[in-house]
C-alpha cells in the first residue's frame, strides 16, 4: 500500500521532520538489531511529554521490529527431495516433531508439528494461541525462515517455514531453533526453546 493518491495533500513543511524520523529508525536498527520494547513507564513519560496517546506509542514501537515481515516471501519452486530428519522434543505433555524438510531449488521447507492428548481437558484448560519462530543455527550462512502458514485442529497442529536460502546437502551442521512466543512478531517470549541439530 503506497500514499501515491495523497501527494497533492503533503504538507512540505513537515519533509524534513519525516525524513528525520527515517533516520532515527535507522539509527536505532544499527545500535541494536533486537532492542525490545520501551517500558510502560517510558511511554507514560513520552506521552505526557510529547502530548502523545500512550496506545498510539505503544502501536507505533511494537511495529518498529516488524520491517523483515515485509520483505516478499519466496515461494519454493523446483522440487528436489525430502530430507528424513526425525527429531523430536517433549515439554509438559506437548510433543514437537520435525519428521523431514522438502529440498527446493531456491528453498527448503521446514515442517513443524505439535500433538498434545486433550481427551481429558476442559475448556478451562485451554491454553492461549502461541506463535513459534524458527531460525538457523550455521556458522557460514545466514537463512531466512519465515512462518509461511499453520493450522490444525484438536490436539494437532503444524507450522511451515520457508527457508531462504536452501539448506546446503549436508545439514550435519545446521540446528533448527524453535522458539515460542506470545504475540507476533518475536514478542513476548514463553520461555521454551529447543533445538534439533541436523544428522549427515
Amino acid at each position: 500500500m503506497t500514499h501515491e493518491s495523497n501527494i497533492n495533500d503533503y504538507d512540505k513543511r513537515v519533509e524534513s521532520i519525516d525524513e528525520k524520523i527515517c533516520e532515527l529508525i535507522s539509527q536505532r536498527k544499527l545500535i541494536s538489531s533486537d532492542p525490545g520494547d520501551p517500558t510502560s513507564q517510558h511511554i507514560a513519560t513520552w506521552s505526557k511529554k510529547y502530548n502523545l496517546n500512550e496506545d498510539f506509542l505503544n502501536d507505533v514501537f511494537s511495529h518498529l521490529p516488524r520491517e523483515d515481515r515485509y520483505k516478499p516471501i519466496e515461494e519454493p519452486k523446483g522440487f528436489l527431495k525430502n530430507i528424513p530428519v526425525l527429531k523430536s522434543f517433549e515439554d509438559n505433555n506437548v510433543f514437537y516433531s520435525v519428521t523431514f524438510i522438502r529440498q527446493y531449488e531456491n528453498a527448503s521447507l521446514v515442517h513443524l508439528n505439535i500433538d498434545k492428548d486433550i481427551s481429558e481437558e476442559k475448556p478451562s484448560d485451554m491454553q492461549q494461541f502461541t506463535f513459534i519462530e524458527l531460525s538457523i543455527e550455521e556458522s557460514r550462512m545466514e537463512y531466512d525462515c519465515r512462518n509461511n502458514q499453520g493450522g490444525g485442529s484438536g490436539g494437532h497442529i503444524s507450522f511451515n517455514y520457508i527457508v531462504t536460502p536452501p539448506l546446503p546437502e549436508d545439514t550435519a551442521s545446521i540446528k533448527l531453533k524453535f522458539k515460542e512466543y506470545n504475540e507476533p512478531f518475536n514478542r513476548k517470549p514463553t520461555g521454551l526453546e529447543f533445538v534439533f541439530t541436523l544428522d549427515k
